[in-house]
């Protein structure tokens, strides 16, 4: 047992500047690449590819010599059955990686840069009287939900989403969703809360703000024109808010979701 013990962890002992560097590079690509991955079925089929690694390496580690043959056999077959199964993701991924999905700009583009803009939008749809539904992506993926509505991939600005939620346009009637600083989609139709004891005065703008935070991390910012308010949702509670305090509140409940 010390003997591997020795083997697995002596290469850590000997680690430099470079080695750790070289980490840090790794490391940025494969989160990025599990960040395109994760709203996709290629997820799972991952998950799959994972364990099957594992297996691998305890076999080797403790020379499981009938299991490890076994292994060793099936892998070109799991690697093929994955290109094949699973060409159209794998495709996206490259077209996504080539576009603008992982720009240093959204990198590096700051929190408050993004709140402004919400806020801004919604202090001007608070003065015309317009009603409005934005959600933010949390860790939790909204694939199933982009999909009901027209993706956008554009910068957050304020001016695009007052044109958005101009009322009688094609898509002011549902939910925007900003993940990352970009406008991923719009026309969204997101989950309905099955609450009973609502109050009356909240629309279908509030159950599907609730809706969505009760199922998801997400957080979703209501404006309402009947009630001329701005409401926040996020764990399944939906709470007034002052659009003066709204930036605010959503820095709040970013920091403590990361």
């Amino acid at each position: 047992m010390e003997q591997i013990i020795n083997t697995i962890f002596s290469p850590f002992l000997r680690i430099g500047f470079s080695d750790i560097f070289q980490i840090f590079i790794l490391y940025i690509v494969f989160y990025y690449l599990l960040i395109l991955l994760k709203e996709t079925r290629t997820m799972q089929m991952l998950k799959g590819l994972s364990l099957l690694l594992g297996v691998t390496l305890l076999a080797s580690i403790f020379q499981w010599h009938t299991i490890n043959y076994f292994l060793k056999n099936i892998w070109p077959i799991w690697i093929i059955a994955f290109i094949i199964l699973f060409q159209p993701e794998l495709r996206q991924i490259l077209v996504d990686i080539g576009n603008r999905r992982i720009q240093f700009k959204t990198l590096f583009k700051t929190e408050d840069a993004i709140y402004d803009e919400i806020v801004r939008t919604v202090k001007q749809m608070l003065r015309k009287r317009t009603g409005c539904l934005i959600v933010l992506e949390g860790n939790v993926g909204l694939k199933e939900v982009i999909e009901t509505g027209s993706k956008i991939n554009s910068d957050i600005n304020a001016a695009l989403l007052m044109t958005i939620f101009t009322p009688k346009t094609p898509l002011h009637d549902g939910a925007v969703i900003i993940n990352q600083g970009h406008i991923v989609a719009a026309g969204c139709i997101l989950p309905l809360t099955q609450k009973t004891d609502l109050d009356i005065e909240l629309g279908t703008r509030h159950r599907a703000a609730l809706g969505i935070t009760e199922e998801t991390d997400a957080v979703a910012i209501v404006v309402s024109e009947d009630l001329r308010n701005v409401s926040l949702s996020v764990n399944g509670k939906i709470t007034p808010v002052e659009p003066d305090n709204l930036k605010e509140m959503l820095t709040l409940y970013a920091s403590k979701r990361y």
